[in-house]
């Protein structure tokens, strides 16, 4: 029997949680205060608009499920704004780093190492669930999906984030691995899913998302372009380039 995809993705970020690259911690020793501020100062440095689509302080007293924890750098900020926090992920490497960052400030959250496709928690359990750039490296994104809404209150919301299939950084990897590979029929699909972060990966269109999301009776999505996308362009080049074609998609539903 094929092994299954979610073992290989666990597998794969076993290694360590996104973000906590050599090259973004350098020499610190690895849960040390000066690491887990190299993480977080490299997280909101590339990506600042996670605190406009957030909006953290918001948010307070609620009951919140973040799928996805990584190391820990978005359910801090949750703790610290004052919510009831709960976090799952597919590893293990996953949870220890955010129980220890957490509790490097004081806090403290209820999380699981679990394949979020099937989610241990009664109906309407939360008021918010986060998740951030995680779903579309699951084998089945829209059983995560429907979990979410399953879990949300009448009323709840979902924020987070997938991949635009539609952007400069998929277009790279189809350069690299398609067209200057000798193989120009390669898909967009076919190379996120064997060359982008762990296998399996996927992105979506904004007409895709918002089909994935079509059980919740309210959504607003947004692109945002990310220096992953830019980093190949001339500045004077960057300048110009639209946000639809950016690396995110940006999802608001309310259930």
């Amino acid at each position: 029997m094929p092994e299954p995809l979610n073992d290989k993705v666990r597998a794969f970020w076993e290694r360590g949680p996104v973000g906590t690259d050599w090259r973004i911690t350098g020499a610190a020793e690895p849960r040390s205060p000066a690491w887990f501020q190299r993480v977080e100062d490299n997280r909101y440095a590339n990506e600042p608009f996670i605190h406009a689509v957030a909006q953290f302080t918001r948010h307070r007293g609620k009951r919140l499920l973040e799928i996805g924890v990584g190391a820990g750098t978005d359910h801090l900020q949750w703790a610290r704004a004052g919510c009831f926090c709960h976090g799952v992920d597919l590893t293990q490497a996953a949870i220890e780093t955010t129980r220890a960052h957490l509790a490097l400030h004081g806090f403290s959250s209820e999380l699981r190492r679990i394949d979020a496709e099937a989610l241990p928690f009664a109906d309407g359990s939360f008021d918010l669930v986060w998740s951030w750039g995680v779903i579309h490296h699951s084998e089945n994104p829209d059983r995560i999906i429907a979990e979410i809404h399953r879990v949300l209150r009448p009323g709840g919301l979902f924020l987070g984030m997938l991949y635009n299939r539609r952007s400069l950084s998929v277009f790279a990897e189809w350069l690299k691995h398609g067209l200057l590979a000798g193989k120009p029929w390669r898909s967009f699909a076919d190379i996120l899913w064997h060359h982008f972060e762990s296998v399996g990966t996927k992105a979506y269109t904004l007409r895709e998302v918002d089909r994935l999301f079509a059980a919740f009776r309210r959504r607003s999505l947004a692109t945002y372009m990310t220096p992953y996308d830019l980093q190949h362009w001339p500045p004077a080049i960057a300048a110009w380039m639209p946000q639809r074609w950016g690396m995110f998609i940006t999802i608001r539903a309310m259930k």
